[in-house]
């Protein structure tokens, strides 16, 4: 059937996106890691696409398994686990078919300088007030000269030969990019001893992948033009890339994996809430106020690469406890269900929202669950003994429900002439053992009648 479309019908929809999450597992993910993770695998959720883990794990001597393992488990607790898993050290083959075709094009040739030889130009080089590029000595090499060193028993690092043109890319976050590689040095790409550095197994595997856009810390920005160099060798095409603003403590000074109280881990156990993180880590830094948000999905649709700032962005880990609160605050019940029950509280959607308002921590619940149904551990003989016992006599007969309180202070009132604290501040002590908590009327159904009459009486035997 002939294409009737009008010439000015919608483009057709473009393919749904294909990003990845890129660490290497040696050491804990930290709040500066989850930003990066959560850009990408919320760009993917909003646009139906494809999020990828990819463990960057050729470093044998510091990869370990535990971090590995860390690593699932943090993307787990963040709600973005990927849909692909992937190890770079699974795939070396695909590394080295590819090193061996880079060399047939002439774009990857052996160099034989030591460490301390490159090391002593380098210092040469500055010394003349030059940048310190490679000066592709090893080109003007002849075999003879590589045969030498061959038989000296030299084996060569490989470098790959950059095309010194300018290499531009419209950046995400940056806007348009260009760089001249004339300017950088032919990078490594193969160690003396056949291993690979980051660079090539990075490209080979979003080619192979099909990754095709790359969200990742202003810190790569300078690895690009060498990539899309490498990419377009390979005969790949370049994914969208953007590159984020990193995150810094308030003192300025950059989150790594060294500070182990804001890896993700720790976090987790002090009890912030994955969400909390989730909008701290995604939003500081850029046109949106760090709130909270009820779900992925409502971050997921406020992610603007466009509004990230190009300054780096102060994230407070002080604000964290604060953000958890107001986060749990407005939780529905239907989001904390499956949690509530882990814990072993059985008390409903009318226990979570009686004591949702007054959490620091989700494990808080657990306490206020005990107050409504177990006798109180810090039970203490009843201040106003007969006020008390008045209170006990008047309880109205059960059912109770959501009018029960109210109808209950407005006797107990009318009977003993008191109001404000003199009234209810003697009522919180002997139900809950505390001076300020949940709303006494959504407690009192679940606390039920016989329970509260033995409290008011002072009569509960404590744990």
């Amino acid at each position: 059937m002939p294409d009737v479309s009008p010439p000015d019908a919608s483009p057709p929809v473009a393919s749904p996106p294909v990003l990845r999450f890129a660490p290497s597992p040696t050491g804990l993910l930290h709040v500066g890691n989850a930003r990066t993770a959560l850009l990408n695998a919320l760009i993917a959720r909003r646009r139906g696409g494809t999020f990828i883990l990819r463990l960057d794990d050729t470093d044998a001597a510091r990869s370990r398994a535990e971090f590995a393992d860390a690593i699932a488990a943090d993307l787990d607790w963040l709600g973005i686990p990927p849909d692909i898993r992937v190890r770079q050290s699974d795939r070396l083959g695909l590394y080295a078919e590819a090193a061996e075709r880079l060399k047939a094009a002439g774009r990857l040739y052996p160099c034989y300088e030591s460490e301390e030889e490159l090391d002593l130009k380098r210092k040469l080089q500055r010394a003349r007030g030059l940048p310190p590029v490679y000066d592709r000595a090893a080109l003007r090499l002849t075999e003879a000269e590589r045969s030498r060193f061959a038989a000296e028993g030299r084996a060569p690092h490989w470098r790959f030969l950059l095309a010194h043109r300018d290499v531009a890319w419209d950046d995400g976050v940056r806007g348009p990019q260009r760089v001249d590689t004339a300017s950088l040095s032919d990078p490594v790409l193969v160690r003396a001893d056949g291993s690979f550095l980051y660079t090539l197994p990075s490209v080979v595997d979003d080619i192979a992948l099909g990754v095709t856009q790359v969200v990742r810390g202003e810190d790569h920005v300078t690895n690009t033009a060498v990539q899309i160099e490498i990419i377009e060798a390979l005969g790949g095409t370049p994914p969208l890339f953007a590159h984020h603003n990193l995150l810094t403590l308030p003192s300025g000074e950059g989150l790594s994996k060294r500070l182990g109280h804001l890896s993700l881990s720790a976090l987790r156990a002090d009890g912030i809430e994955p969400l909390a993180l989730a909008a701290a880590a995604v939003l500081v830094g850029t046109a949106h106020a760090v709130q909270p948000v009820a779900s992925l999905d409502e971050l997921a649709a406020v992610v603007d690469l466009a509004s990230i700032s190009r300054a780096p962005a102060r994230f407070d880990p002080q604000e964290l406890a604060g953000l958890t609160a107001r986060t749990l605050h407005a939780m529905p019940f239907a989001a904390a269900r499956a949690r509530l029950l882990a814990q072993g509280i059985e008390g409903g959607e009318a226990f979570w929202l009686a004591v949702r308002g007054n959490l620091a921590r989700f494990e808080d619940a657990a306490h206020w669950w005990r107050v409504c149904r177990q006798p109180l551990a810090n039970a203490a003989a009843p201040e106003d003994a007969a006020f008390l016992a008045d209170a006990a006599a008047l309880l109205p007969p059960e059912p109770w429900g959501e009018a029960t309180y109210g109808a209950w202070i407005a006797a107990l009132k009318a009977a003993s002439g008191r109001s404000g604290k003199a009234l209810f501040q003697p009522l919180r002590r002997a139900l809950t053992g505390a001076d300020k908590g949940p709303e006494l009327a959504g407690l009192l159904p679940l606390m039920g009648r016989a329970r509260v009459d033995l409290r008011l009486r002072g009569s509960e035997k404590p744990l």
